[in-house]
């Protein structure tokens, strides 16, 4: 859609309180469009009070409404901690995940007060545009789509924040662009991405980012802090011995291991639409949470079901970082999941230090598959090494037949 299209339409516009959403808003507004502005309450550790929000577009003459989504964003974090869904080697989905929650959150809201567009304020280069918009699509296929920073008359009028903040500073908006950014921040409460920049250039150390729920691992405190967290099928209920809800867990998690540095974590990710991006990102209560659910995964799931959860992980993974949470295919691995981690139950006791996590002990796995007697190196009287014996005549067959074959290859001679 472009900026004509919308005359016939209320527009609900998803905003920050930012350069960006004021500019959006007022241009649409003095377009003669009808137009209401929402923001999604995800636990951002970047913003103190977000109701601040309210305030900051309302003067632009438009109406914000802040919609609660942090139980939602909660439930979010523990879906993707239960299947390991981290991407491209690492990358906790903090931002992807979010969208999810604030798309369907916030479309609600929209429908409910007769909005019939959704807009966003997703660059046309960036990953964002494709879950905005892929989710507005499979969740309410009637509402249409308007992305500003594609429009090409916006995009003319205001080719940087310059002319963005001269266009509101003549209308009497304050916009204040302080000193030049060296990144930009997007948080809720699974973590935070800097990214843009002075962050696009690979020559720029990443420790120029400055922490927001944490401190870098050189700041951390000296002394090991423990933390013991329960598991129940791949859930988290209990963190240092208190019963927690998920929204609880998400934000002692992240005090915990922010104050120790964890998870502070540089990466060049695959992009959606096919670029790479650089960026620093924080999300030291996924990564706290995450290592004790993995360490009783390690502990109650058989060889051949951690390869499957394996695939499954990583199918996920990929699914919410392109904007498909709902799709079917996400939704059977997600049941899947389910149906591997009911038996991962237990207390994990862990280290924190200086940006590290250390297994210390694991109690109360009443279906852990570890046997101390079998594992043995000493005498015991679990597994008899004597029955390996045939164990390997019957491997040495196939071995043999491979090896007189000729089939056997050296790759690793000098």
């Amino acid at each position: 859609m472009r900026l004509n299209d919308l005359k016939n339409h209320r527009v609900g516009i998803c905003v920050s309180g930012g350069l960006d959403s004021k500019t959006v808003t007022s241009r649409l507004l003095e377009a003669g469009v009808d137009v209401l502005c929402f923001t999604a309450d995800l636990a951002q550790p970047d913003e103190k009070d977000v109701n601040d929000i309210i305030t900051r577009m309302g003067a632009t003459g438009a109406k914000t409404t802040v919609v609660d989504l942090k139980a939602d964003m909660a439930e979010a974090c523990f879906l993707v901690l239960k299947a390991q869904a981290t991407y491209n080697g690492g990358y906790w989905n903090t931002t992807g995940i979010a969208r999810a929650v604030t798309v369907r959150g916030l479309l609600s809201a929209m429908q409910a007060q007769g909005c019939t567009v959704l807009s966003h304020g997703a660059t046309g280069r960036g990953n964002d545009q494709v879950r905005f918009e892929r989710y507005t699509n499979v969740l309410a296929p009637k509402m249409k789509v308007y992305a500003p920073w594609r429009d090409p008359e916006l995009l003319e009028q205001f080719p940087g924040r310059k002319q963005m903040a001269e266009y509101l500073t003549a209308k009497g908006i304050e916009a204040d662009v302080g000193p030049k950014k060296r990144y930009s921040t997007d948080a809720n409460l699974a973590g935070l991405s800097h990214e843009a920049e002075d962050l696009e250039h690979l020559t720029t150390p990443c420790l120029i980012v400055d922490p927001i729920m944490g401190v870098w691992p050189k700041d951390a405190p000296d002394a090991i802090e423990t933390v013991t967290v329960r598991v129940e099928k791949g859930r988290v209920v209990a963190v240092n011995g208190e019963a927690v809800s998920p929204l609880d867990a998400m934000l002692r998690a992240n005090d915990i291991a922010g104050r120790n540095g964890v998870w502070m974590r540089n990466a060049l990710e695959n992009r959606v639409v096919g670029s790479k991006s650089r960026g620093v990102y924080e999300a030291p209560g996924m990564e706290l949470l995450g290592f004790a659910i993995r360490s009783v995964y390690q502990a109650t799931i058989d060889r051949r079901s951690e390869g499957l959860f394996a695939h499954l992980s990583r199918l996920i993974a990929d699914q919410i970082y392109d904007g498909r949470l709902f799709d079917p295919s996400t939704q059977a691995a997600l049941a899947a999941v389910d149906h591997l981690a009911q038996y991962a139950t237990g207390t994990v006791e862990l280290g924190l230090h200086k940006g590290n996590i250390y297994f210390q002990r694991m109690t109360d796995v009443p279906h852990s598959l570890y046997n101390e007697k079998d594992s043995s190196m000493e005498e015991s009287d679990g597994l008899n090494p004597a029955s390996s014996q045939g164990y390997l005549e019957v491997q040495s067959v196939e071995a043999l037949a491979m090896a007189h074959a000729g089939q056997i290859e050296d790759r690793i001679h000098g």
